[in-house]
């Protein structure tokens, strides 16, 4: 038996792990709190709540791989019941996402499906990863079609395109009654195997078995609040060995704030601003991400553009 794991990963947390002796790596990440703020903050039908939590684990699983101080946005959009859903994962572990969707033909894209996918909830589509930096450097922007049925294999097939990154993808989203009631959980296992060099030799014997072993984990093991992440990969993996390091912490965050919608207001025509007053003679703004509405004077925004 190979060694025991060295840290422990509870919710809302993405680590980094590495198959001993092996040139696979991976990272797993478990959301519990976090991705219950989020999801809570609109009355989501239960298919367009799944895909929205599966597109926040993503982000985390893969923006908790940059190597500088930025943000990562995963993306999809379609012509189907769903417009789009987007994630958003900055280095410090914010996470907020939101979905647009017609409710009615989510209702009907949902006939017949315990749970629709991505492609059925999206339709014909495009997937997005977006690697944001900040103000003084550009973004750099991965693009592939929606083909596979989830999130997952849509970001299997973006390594591979993008990246030329052989990559498995497992997410799993649900609910569970933590004796306060139903609260949402989300869970994502990644793996990927390291290029093969002259010193490692061929790596496809070892990804073979890699992969056998990660089609094992089951999506309720994900999501299970029992079943620590560090037991979760010292179940698949513990014949090599598995090793976490690198931990980061997840929390939900939204960057909205008075000064940023006061901002936005004041890039729109004073005509189109005078439209906007409500007869309490206040605009009031709400943030499609957080739900939280903001109540703005009309006369300030006159002073600062004047």
């Amino acid at each position: 038996m190979g060694p025991m794991l060295t840290s422990q990963i509870p919710d809302d947390l993405v680590g980094a792990f590495q198959i001993e002796g092996e040139p696979v790596r991976g990272r797993v990440a478990r959301l519990g709190a976090s991705i219950d703020e989020i999801l809570r903050a609109h009355d989501y039908p239960e298919p367009v709540a799944n895909l929205l939590g599966e597109c926040c684990a993503l982000a985390a699983l893969v923006g908790s791989n940059l190597k500088f101080d930025g943000r990562l946005i995963v993306e999809a959009r379609g012509s189907g019941a769903v417009r789009y859903v987007v994630a958003d994962y900055d280095t410090s572990g914010g996470l907020r996402g939101y979905c647009r969707y017609d409710a009615d033909e989510v209702a009907e894209a949902s006939g017949g499906f315990a749970r629709p996918g991505a492609r059925s909830l999206l339709g014909d589509g495009i997937f997005l990863m977006t690697v944001d930096q900040g103000p003084d450097m550009d973004r750099y922007q991965g693009v592939t079609a929606i083909e596979g049925e989830t999130l997952a294999l849509c970001a299997e097939q973006y390594f591979a395109q993008s990246e030329q990154t052989p990559t498995r993808v497992r997410l799993a989203v649900g609910q569970a009654d933590d004796g306060e009631g139903l609260k949402w959980r989300a869970g994502g296992v990644l793996i990927q195997n390291i290029a093969e060099d002259d010193a490692r030799g061929s790596t496809e014997e070892a990804w073979t078995r890699t992969q056998a072993l990660f089609e094992t984990i089951g999506e309720d093991e994900l999501i299970d609040s029992l079943l620590s992440s560090n037991h979760l990969l010292f179940r698949l993996f513990h014949e090599d060995g598995v090793r976490v390091f690198g931990s980061k912490p997840l929390r939900a965050f939204c960057r909205c704030s008075q000064d940023r919608i006061e901002t936005v207001l004041r890039s729109f025509p004073a005509a189109d601003r005078e439209d906007m007053v409500e007869p309490d003679g206040l605009i009031h703004v709400t943030c499609e991400y957080c739900s939280r509405v903001y109540a703005v004077e009309p006369q300030k925004l006159e002073e600062a553009a004047a």
